[in-house]
Order: C-alpha cells, then sequence, then structure tokens
C-alpha cells in the first residue's frame, strides 16, 4: 500500500487509524516517521515518504513519533491473511525466531536460503530480517524501560540486544532519547512494575466485538491453564526461556494485558503470541465489507460488527484439544483435556488466581499410556499418533508453517476428518478462510438462515465469502445460544 501515495496521503490528512500498522508516514523536514492517525497536523504532502514498515523508516534515518508511538501501532493483517513465504517470514520475526535461531535458522524453517529470505523481505517490506528483528527489539526495550523500574543491562538483556552498546545506540537512532531519557519522560506518576511483572496495551483495529471473543476462550478454558476472573481471561504461557501468566482484559479502544514472566527475554514472544491468539492485527473493515454484501450475512454483520476468530497460543496444544473434542459437547472436552494437565502438564505457582499448570507439550505427551484415556479407542489411537508426528516434526503447526503442507499432513493421519483439520486451521495456524461446514453449530445457523444445510452445499454458497470464510463461521456460530458467544459476567 505505501507506493500509492494519493491513498496514504488521504490516510494520513484524515487521520484514519484503520491504515496504522499498513504503512508509516515519514516526513523529510523534521526527520520523524509516524502512523497515519498521528495527531499532530499533517505535513506538506511534498515533505512525506511512505515506508511499509518501521524498520524501513528506520533504516531511512527516521526517528519514531514522539506524539503516536508508530512503533506499537497494530501489526500489518498482511502477515496473517497471507500464506507466503514473506508472510510466514514476518509471522516468524514477531516469535523471536531471529533473535533465538538467526537469520540462517528463520531460512532453514522456511525452507529458504538466506539471500532469498532477505531479498523477498527487502522487496516488499524495504528491510530485511535483521532490520525487522531489531526493530522489534527497540519496542521491547522501550516498553520495558517506561513500564520496568529493572536496570538498563538487564533491559538490554531481556531485549535481545548482544551489547549495553547497541541497545543505547539503537534506542537513541529509533527515539531519540537515550534510554535513561525515555524512562524519566514517562517516570513521573507512573508507578514502574517489578521485575517479571508488566501492565500494557495491546491496541487494536476497531471496532471489535469481545463477546464471542473472550466468550469462546472463556467457555473452552481447560481449568488449570485457562480461567475467567475478575473480568478477565487468564491463562499460562509456554515460553522459550521459561513460562509466564497473563491477563487480558477487553477494554473500548484496547485491550489491558497483564504479564507475569519468569524471564523477561520472553515479553516479546508473549506479547506475539497473546495478539496471535486475540487476532488483534485483523483488518475488520475489509473483512465486514465482504462479508455484509451477502444479504444473509449483512444483518449479523450491522447488529456485531469486528469480530474475531479466537485463535490459540500453541499449535500443538490446540491440535490435542480438537482431537479431545471430536464427538464430544464443549464440557466433555474440557474434562478430557483437564485429566490430561493434571497428568502430563507441569506446574506452575499463581499467586493472583487459580492457574496451576502449563498444558503438556508433545514430548510430555510422548510417554501416556492410552489405556488411561476415558474415550473410544480409535480416539486414543488419533491423539497418539498426533502426538508422535508432532514429536518427530512430520507435522508443523508453528506460526509459521505452511498451510497447505500442515493440512495434508494431519489428513495422512488416522482420524483426521474436515472439520478437526479445519478447526486446526483456522485457531491453530489462523488461515482466515479456514470452513467448518460439517460443524453441528455451523449447519443448524445455516438451516435457521435459510443457507443450505448440507456441507457440499453450503461450501459452493460460502464461496462469496472468501477469503473470509473463518470470520464468516464466527457470525454464523453467533446465531446460536451457546456460552460461546457470550461475554462472561463474572
Amino acid at each position: 500500500m505505501h507506493e500509492d501515495v494519493e491513498r496514504c496521503l488521504r490516510a494520513v490528512q484524515s487521520k484514519d487509524a484503520r491504515f496504522d500498522g499498513w504503512f508509516f508516514g515519514a516526513v523529510l523536514t523534521t526527520g520523524i516517521y509516524c502512523r497515519p492517525s498521528c495527531p499532530v497536523a499533517p505535513p506538506k504532502p511534498q515533505n512525506m515518504r511512505f515506508y511499509p514498515s518501521a524498520a524501513a523508516a528506520q533504516q531511512a534515518g527516521f526517528r519514531a513519533c514522539k506524539r503516536c508511538r508508530p512503533d506499537s501501532s497494530p501489526g500489518s493483517p498482511e502477515w496473517n491473511q497471507r500464506a507466503d513465504a514473506v508472510a510466514r517470514a514476518m509471522r516468524l520475526i514477531a516469535d523471536g525466531v531471529v533473535d533465538r535461531e538467526g537469520v540462517s535458522g528463520l531460512a532453514g524453517r522456511l525452507g529458504y536460503s538466506t539471500r532469498q529470505i532477505e531479498r523477498q523481505l527487502r522487496a516488499e517490506l524495504g528491510a530485511g530480517p535483521l532490520a525487522l528483528a531489531r526493530a522489534q527489539r527497540a519496542q521491547t526495550a522501550r516498553l520495558l524501560i517506561e513500564t520496568t523500574a529493572i536496570p538498563m543491562g538487564d533491559v538490554a538483556f531481556a531485549a535481545g540486544f548482544a551489547s549495553i552498546r547497541a541497545f543505547n545506540e539503537t534506542v537513541r537512532e529509533v527515539f531519540a532519547l537515550t534510554p535513561t531519557e525515555l524512562r524519566d519522560r514517562v517516570a513521573r506518576g507512573h508507578p514502574a512494575a517489578v521485575s517479571g511483572s508488566l501492565s500494557l496495551r495491546l491496541p487494536f483495529r476497531a471496532p471489535l466485538c469481545p463477546d464471542n471473543l473472550f466468550g469462546h476462550l472463556a467457555a473452552t478454558a481447560v481449568p488449570g491453564v485457562e480461567e475467567w476472573r475478575d473480568g478477565a481471561y487468564r491463562r499460562t504461557l509456554r515460553l522459550p526461556n521459561g513460562h509466564g501468566i497473563v491477563t487480558l482484559r477487553p477494554r473500548p479502544d484496547h485491550v489491558a494485558c497483564a504479564l507475569t514472566l519468569t524471564d523477561l527475554r520472553d515479553l516479546t514472544i508473549a506479547i506475539s503470541r497473546c495478539r496471535w491468539m486475540l487476532d488483534l492485527d485483523a483488518d475488520p473493515v475489509a473483512v465486514d465489507d465482504q462479508l455484509g454484501t451477502d444479504p444473509v450475512l449483512a444483518p449479523l454483520v450491522r447488529k456485531a460488527p469486528g469480530r474475531r476468530v479466537p485463535r490459540t497460543v500453541d499449535g500443538p496444544e490446540f491440535a490435542v484439544r480438537a482431537v479431545l473434542g471430536q464427538q464430544v459437547s464443549t464440557a466433555a472436552a474440557r474434562t478430557h483435556a483437564s485429566r490430561l494437565v493434571l497428568a502430563h502438564g507441569d506446574p506452575v505457582a499463581d499467586p493472583g488466581g487459580g492457574l496451576t499448570h502449563l498444558f503438556p507439550s508433545p514430548e510430555a505427551l510422548a510417554g501416556l499410556d492410552p489405556g488411561t484415556l476415558a474415550f473410544p479407542q480409535s480416539r486414543r489411537s488419533t491423539l497418539t499418533t498426533l502426538v508422535e508426528a508432532l514429536v518427530k516434526g512430520d507435522v508443523d503447526l508453528g506460526v509459521g508453517s505452511d498451510w497447505d503442507e500442515a493440512r495434508a499432513a494431519l489428513t495422512a493421519l488416522p482420524g483426521f476428518g474436515p472439520w478437526t483439520i479445519e478447526s486446526i486451521a483456522m485457531r491453530a495456524l489462523g488461515d482466515p478462510d479456514a470452513f467448518i461446514p460439517g460443524d453441528l453449530g455451523v449447519r443448524a445457523a445455516a438451516r435457521d438462515l435459510g443457507l443450505p444445510e448440507t456441507p457440499a452445499a453450503l461450501t459452493r454458497r460460502a464461496a462469496h465469502w472468501r477469503p473470509w470464510r473463518a470470520y464468516a463461521v464466527q457470525y454464523l456460530w453467533a446465531t446460536g445460544d451457546h456460552p460461546i458467544n457470550l461475554l462472561p459476567t463474572g
């Protein structure tokens, strides 16, 4: 979009927040780059340049605006609605792969050479993977500087910088302030958090309907791993350097996020996974504009616009839970999952609530005795085969996975039919066009709305909803009275 100068100018002149994260505007006379909705008076058009990423603007010598904080704008929806190599690379970079494994690790996960990945990212984003990861580290550093009182050396380490010098130089270049000046600027009247505990805001593009998003997460919550408490969804997180507990509370213009981490190096990854779970980088206007052209869906869209697809923080976890939920009620699926957690999950302490365990990893489930599972032999075989495939790497359900390859790998396993595979594609892989026409809730909604009820006929009818069929499912589900559609009141 950044190459469409006229469209970018209109967005900046109207301060249109819908385009935050789609592109960044830089001003030649001030050397500053902003998000489109920046409250400062728009500069003269001839003094503006547009970039596809914050990293590209930084590489061009511009520093971040102190008013609109462009580094904290929602991410581009492009990276979550596409399945090509660039989109997969961006999802992996957001998940910290470059910091943990380097550019070669990123390329290896994508099946490309480092040169190919560099070339593709530079062509589309104006910056290579190292620059994109550096921009992300800068944002993490700012969060830690402004919201905690931990020493700057610890901030640098937690944000992923290799040295204090690189940390200081990056902060000065990006924010035109030293780390100490950045902390002093916001310190007055804002009590800092203790080490490991953070409170921050997760921005999103309006509108956002929290009912089905938080309702679904709360209604399907696995006891001990997830809970709804005091108006917030809470869950444990398995992270590369430790574990965490997150509390997410919907607000009118953001999602309030409280994070407790055993290792602050996991901050960026924890935020990325929470944003992914809540689908906060979606473009609800584009989704609803398309679905709203269907006369059957249009009243549902007008009634509660901005529905998101509730996802997961861990792909393998959701795949296991999808198998446990085959042909049983939501309550029964929660019971099966809870037993698995108690038997194989890692215990955690939660002074602020009732969370007790991390959901067991595939490696922890590899040794389970199928005889202890209280469901049919065929489903026991499905679960153990899935676990084995996940441990061996035959099935990749990570954020950077290839959606088609993942579907094919799941199809090859016994007991994986269309409902299970498309549920995983929707909630674990994040495919916005995943569709489950055989789901009981979808079929009931189709019947009540006068749509075709058979999976084949409904799939043909749903062609007009592409590429947003996963969002259409949310609107169809919302016609029922299941708890997944209701924001809990407790």
